[in-house]
């Protein structure tokens, strides 16, 4: 092929992908653009609420043992550890059992004999009597069968009493948990020497749990009067099952205890915990927002404010307390105004904005 002819080919095509792209370009922009995204609002209003005063709580157990030696003995085995769950009844420390065993031993050869003796002087008191009602044995002789009679009664009830005793004795050898629950801390070791009255273990139960608080006496009357109350633990609101509020301040920091009872099998807590917990004082007015709606940028919490004439600007907020899955706003928007509750339909409208701005 000749090179004119070659070139005139190369011009004709390089004309029509001009003309296609000019033809595209024209349809675009002449094509309707795309609707934006609607955009849902949320309407800011004044919510009357509990006003709570947060102050800091320890968690602790309800029902918690420490676990002490009744007996005098050496630490012969201890059957668990920190942290181990440990049922009701269950033998948690041994001591050596030598001596009061063989403290039983005795007692129960001492019942024995007791026995032995008062069936031989019941029926010595019996004989005598038969004799004593035909008059063959004189009254003197009737008095010394009774006497022996009763003193052989007597001492079958105190053999009695002793081999209790000794079998408690036993008893004490093996140290039962009150309750099922977890041992929380380990006091002894084996082969320790222990008297009666020494702490062995600690044991609670984690089944129900309380947080014990000082309330200052400027706000105790109000607090008795409303008696409702909620703990706060990793985000969430846990409502106290029950209030007890001492009648009595203490004298030195001159402020009221209490106690806020827990529901049963409340997760995430463990005694020793500090936790916050928010007394109700009164009511007051609270500006609830949705929590998607917040815009969280570094340090920066805000959110979008709708206008009167639809325009959305992004605005920095004060937070409050989180509330199931609303958050309070403490500063930085007022009653009536309205939000974006998507935060990126809201920025896309902002840029939109911008866009049409320009």
């Amino acid at each position: 092929m000749r090179p004119a002819a070659t070139a005139a080919k190369v011009l004709t095509s390089l004309c029509l992908i001009a003309a296609i792209a000019t033809s595209v370009a024209v349809d675009a922009k002449d094509a309707p653009a795309a609707a934006p995204a609607a955009l849902a609002t949320f309407k800011i209003v004044a919510t009357p609420l509990p006003s709570e005063r947060l102050l800091d709580g320890t968690v602790e157990a309800v029902h918690q043992a420490t676990v002490s030696a009744q007996t005098a003995g050496r630490i012969a085995a201890i059957a668990f550890d920190v942290d181990d769950q440990v049922p009701a009844g269950a033998v948690i420390v041994s001591i050596r059992s030598t001596e009061q065993v063989a403290g039983f031993t005795q007692a129960q050869a001492a019942l024995k004999e007791a026995t032995a003796r008062e069936v031989e002087a019941q029926a010595n008191y019996r004989r005598i009597a038969d004799m004593y009602q035909r008059k063959v044995v004189a009254r003197a002789t009737f008095d010394d069968a009774t006497t022996t009679r009763d003193a052989a009664v007597a001492r079958l009830d105190s053999a009695r009493a002793g081999l209790d005793a000794a079998r408690e004795g036993v008893a004490y050898t093996e140290i039962r948990t009150p309750y099922a629950g977890v041992v929380t801390r380990k006091l002894v070791q084996v082969g320790e020497s222990v008297a009666p009255g020494m702490p062995l273990m600690v044991v609670a139960s984690l089944d129900a749990l309380r947080v014990v608080a000082e309330v200052p006496q400027s706000i105790a009357a109000q607090v008795r009067t409303a008696r409702k109350a909620a703990v706060y633990v990793d985000g969430r609101r846990v409502e106290a099952s029950g209030i007890t509020m001492y009648p009595a301040a203490q004298p030195d920091t001159n402020t009221f205890g209490i106690r806020l009872d827990l529901p049963r099998d409340e997760r995430g807590l463990a005694p020793g915990m500090f936790v916050k917990i928010g007394l109700v004082t009164g009511e007051a007015d609270v500006m609830l927002v949705p929590r998607h709606a917040i815009v969280e940028r570094s340090e920066m919490r805000a959110v979008y404010v709708v206008g009167a004439d639809a325009r959305v600007s992004l605005r920095q907020v004060r937070l409050g307390r989180t509330r199931g899955d609303s958050i309070e706003i403490l500063a930085g928007l007022a009653a009536g105004e309205v939000i974006a509750v998507d935060p990126a339909v809201a920025a896309a409208r902002i840029r939109q904005q911008a866009g049409t701005h320009d």
